[in-house]
């Protein structure tokens, strides 16, 4: 019943000025079907002539009024107009999460993406961080392929040096007496470092905006204790941010794998959307049954998520836990995640366990719901219609999915692309893909925390565990190669004691020389497990209830 909403259609015609904060706009009334795109009317015409029904509880309902009770539907008194509210917004004009701050390598550049911009960030002499576009003024190579000289920036096609404010240095092949041309700089992003985390300011018109870098309470708070993750994940930002604002689908996709998902619990929530702004909105939830709702959900444009949580101990001390989502858009059916779990207070037991631990989990929980997720990008990709023509939205799951997408439909005009609620802009080129990314392959750059990969063990695919977060994680990547060198440690050990156990004459040294060769095996069997939880995919294995 929503897709007959009357609301504008994404392909309207709109004849009007963007320059003002907001606009209403009320599209011509048009016939349902004739408003929907040609595969779509299609579909409804097709499936008009079947019949398709919910077995429900309650009866005497006609299905109109029982739709309205179960579907999210019209949230302002705007949408129950049919008038779309449009807000001034500019993409670049905002600042973007890049890297943890910790994990920026100190020897080397660092290749990222900002929806299809290449930047390259990296620490000077000085310590300081720099942040260019991703390409050589000479023939367009990728500085992020290059090295640090000296703490400048060095091109590896030709040997050009760049420092500071992208300023050329040295060029080898000039002449002695000739001078660097002034075109031949960087242009230049503003980058910094808050509570952890590097963020850019994408505009190179407008001065950075200081007032828009988040701020996070809780995370400055007294005693407050984070355990934060990198991922890069082969579907949209927007795929992402849905997926992560949805606590229904937890206990279903991610039974038993995670601490606390059981899906058994899977049961009706209840949301309460408390604020709405251009920049975002902000609300309750929990499950239906529990009121008031406990949990306190705000996004933040552009790509900022976080829940929060107060708890009253026995004492009567306040406790803050917050699950932070720093969501950057990397290329079309692309993103990058930070992800920030912490609180003033920590579990016992969680003290028990290393970080790498909760990093391979991490890892598990995302790789659960890739399949769903790529696969939702590429039919949104494919249909070309706004979600509100392809998704089933219920209020008691869907509630926040909604409002994401109808945020989308004020701003999405000043994205590259987007995919709102009732409006989508597709984008204007086509996806490149690197074929042949320098430096992820060539083993003698497998020790390059910035290039990835050990040897040429692991291929670079987004698919895999290790390319979408241990190259991005110092200490899970210090973790592996500790593993991996005591293994082969363990291995030679166990070699040399079997073969001595071959060579004693006496029984007794027979058996304890084999006792610890079997030692040493046993612990190269642990060795193998941990690096495998590190780099290798979670398989989901289907059980019968």
């Amino acid at each position: 019943m929503a897709l007959l909403l009357p609301f504008p259609s994404h392909n309207a015609s709109l004849s009007c000025s963007l320059s003002t904060s907001k606009l209403k706009l009320t599209a011509a009334p048009l016939p349902p079907l004739l408003s929907l795109s040609l595969p779509l009317r299609q579909t409804l015409l097709r499936k008009s002539n079947t019949k398709c029904g919910a077995v429900a509880d309650i009866k005497g309902v006609p299905p109109l009024e029982e739709d309205h009770q179960v579907l999210v539907g019209p949230a302002t008194e705007e949408e129950r107009r049919g008038e779309r509210v449009v807000a001034d917004y500019d993409w670049t004009e905002e600042w973007y999460p890049l890297y943890l701050t910790q994990n920026v390598p100190d020897d080397a550049p660092l290749g990222l993406t900002v929806f299809d911009k290449h930047i390259v960030l990296y620490r000077d002499a000085e310590g300081y961080l720099r942040c260019y576009e991703d390409r050589c003024p000479h023939r367009l190579a990728k500085l992020s392929e290059g090295q640090l000289i000296d703490g400048r920036l060095e091109c590896l096609y030709h040997g050009w040096q760049f420092e500071g404010n992208g300023k050329c240095v040295k060029i080898p092949q000039l002449p002695g007496d000739a001078r660097i041309p002034r075109s031949a700089c960087l242009r230049t992003y503003e980058v910094r470092d808050s509570q952890g985390v590097v963020w850019v300011w994408m505009s190179q018109k407008t001065p950075p905006n200081l007032n828009k870098i988040p701020w996070f309470e809780n995370f400055a708070r007294p005693g407050f204790q984070d355990t934060s993750t990198t991922h890069e994940l082969p579907y949209d930002h927007s795929i992402l941010l849905e997926n992560l604002m949805d606590p229904a689908h937890i206990p279903i996709s991610h039974d038993r794998t995670d601490w606390s998902a059981k899906r058994e619990d899977a049961q009706p929530l209840g949301f309460e959307v408390t604020e709405r702004t251009d920049r975002g909105f902000a609300g309750w939830w929990g499950k239906a049954k529990d009121q008031p709702l406990p949990n306190f959900l705000r996004f933040e444009a552009p790509c900022v998520l976080q829940n929060n949580r107060e708890l009253v101990d026995e004492n009567g001390e306040k406790h803050y836990f917050t699950g932070l989502f720093l969501c950057r858009p990397t290329g079309q059916g692309k993103s990058m995640v930070i992800v920030r779990f912490g609180g003033t207070k920590r579990s016992p037991l969680s003290k028990l366990f290393p970080q790498w631990y909760f990093h391979q989990n991490a890892g598990k929980v995302f790789e659960q719901d890739m399949g769903f997720l790529s696969s939702q990008n590429e039919f949104l990709m494919k249909s070309k219609v706004p979600t509100k023509e392809l998704y089933l939205n219920l209020k008691s799951s869907d509630t926040f999915v909604a409002e994401y997408r109808k945020w989308m439909d004020k701003v999405g005009h000043g994205m590259p692309y987007h995919f709102g609620h009732s409006t989508i802009s597709l984008p204007k080129e086509p996806a490149v893909v690197e074929h042949a990314p320098a430096g992820l392959v060539a083993g003698v750059s497998a020790s390059s925390p910035a290039k990835g990969g050990i040897g040429t063990m692991h291929a670079p695919n987004l698919a895999n565990r290790y390319f979408r977060h241990v190259i991005h994680c110092k200490g899970c990547r210090t973790v592996i190669k500790a593993f991996q060198a005591w293994k082969n440690a363990l291995t030679a050990t166990a070699l040399a004691l079997t073969a001595l156990a071959i060579l004693a004459s006496g029984r007794q040294w027979k058996a304890i020389l084999l006792v610890l060769a079997t030692l040493c095996s046993a612990g190269v069997y642990g060795c193998s497990t941990a690096i495998a939880l590190n780099t290798t995919n979670f398989i989901r294995i289907h059980r019968r209830l």
